[in-house]
């Protein structure tokens, strides 16, 4: 940014930043936090905690650090408050949203740009990452649409997933105080995912984890299913019945289990050989109630999930007795109860591997 010791010591670094900031934030920093106040008509304290809660906070109040943009999203954020009525901390947490999420998405993006610059120009990591600099505000306006077009999209799926389950309220008998949402939640994790990655550089280490989330991605959403987050080496998601979960899970254990083949990856440009193959992963399901908030899902599933994963046999797939029980009768699983065990801050449980039934016996 503008004052970087870095860009001090390289001029015209300097100036490609100074343009590049002046073209992302829709003109120069023109205004203080205390004019950013002062326009909107609100106190100071919220303009610092709207930066702050965005990820983005700036110390003087005097300073001349925020652009004509700046103050327009300072207002809109005001506007949320004293226009539609939300309380200040549903404003706050909207607002972390946007921060946490935008922070990883432009990072991900820029490192995304850094690696193809490397890879087709042959160029060393810093380089290509002058002249993603270079090329960024030309790209810019393209991957804002994309975010802007991907965004309305997920609020026109949520919205058409809540208006599906309003006509079931009142049918499912549920106990007063129980978690709202009905979803099947599942965990897939990594076998050995430290010893597959030991000794791998950079380029193999982003190889291996991008075909992993890639792979995972792909599975969980051809069976209907959402991911949630990954989280290292694992990834966790959810699906709106009990058999799409199913058919996620067992996908995903089906699918990240196959080997690779590495002659054939290395002549598209994949994996180099010190990452062969498609890590295994154990896989958990449960079917029950959650709570979603802040982009996650929380509650007792969810935990037994997470359990059930753990004990899992790899490129195998563990359920519950309850999630079982839902599942008896479709003719695409198979149900195998195992012995009980005992887990961690769950006590005993019956785990049931899930298998799919060859079409073949049930067609």
């Amino acid at each position: 940014m503008p004052g970087d010791d870095a860009s001090a010591r390289h001029p015209v670094l300097e100036t490609t930043v100074e343009e590049i900031d002046s073209t992302l934030l829709g003109g120069g920093r023109t205004h203080s936090a205390r004019e950013l106040a002062e326009r909107a008509g609100i106190g100071l304290d919220f303009v610092t905690m709207f930066w702050t809660t965005l990820g983005l906070p700036h110390a003087d109040p005097d300073d001349q650090y925020f652009s004509e943009n700046d103050a327009d999203a300072v207002e809109r954020a005001a506007s949320l408050v004293r226009d539609h009525g939300l309380d200040l901390t549903t404003v706050i947490t909207l607002t972390r949203a946007l921060g946490h999420t935008s922070d990883r998405l432009a990072l991900w993006q820029v490192e995304a740009l850094v690696e193809d610059m490397a890879s087709r120009y042959e160029l060393d990591d810093a380089t290509a990452r002058l002249l993603v600099l270079d090329r960024l505000a030309d790209l810019a306006p393209v991957l804002e649409a994309q975010l802007v077009h991907s965004y309305r999209r997920q609020l026109a799926a949520i919205a058409g997933r809540y208006a599906a389950e309003f006509g079931e309220i009142g049918r499912t008998g549920e106990e007063p105080g129980a978690l709202p949402l009905a979803r099947a939640v599942g965990f897939a994790d990594m076998v050995s995912f430290t010893r597959r990655t030991a000794g791998l550089g950079s380029t193999d280490l982003s190889h291996f984890v991008q075909r992993f989330e890639a792979a995972a991605r792909d599975v969980v959403t051809a069976g209907g299913g959402r991911v949630v987050k990954t989280i290292g080496d694992a990834v966790l998601f959810v699906a709106d019945t009990p058999q799409s979960g199913a058919l996620v899970a067992l996908g995903l254990a089906e699918r990240l289990g196959r080997e690779l083949d590495v002659t054939s990856a290395q002549g598209t440009g994949g994996l180099a050989e010190g990452a062969r193959g498609v890590t295994p992963v154990r896989v958990g399901l449960v079917w029950g109630r959650v709570l979603s908030r802040f982009g996650d899902v929380f509650g007792p599933s969810v935990n037994l999930a997470a359990r059930l994963t753990d004990i899992a046999d790899p490129s195998s797939v563990l359920t519950d007795v309850a999630t079982a029980a839902a599942l008896r009768g479709d003719p695409r699983f198979s149900l195998v109860e195992q012995p009980p065990r005992e887990l961690q801050g769950l006590g005993s449980v019956t785990p049931v591997q899930l298998l799919a039934t060859p079409p073949d016996v049930y067609r």
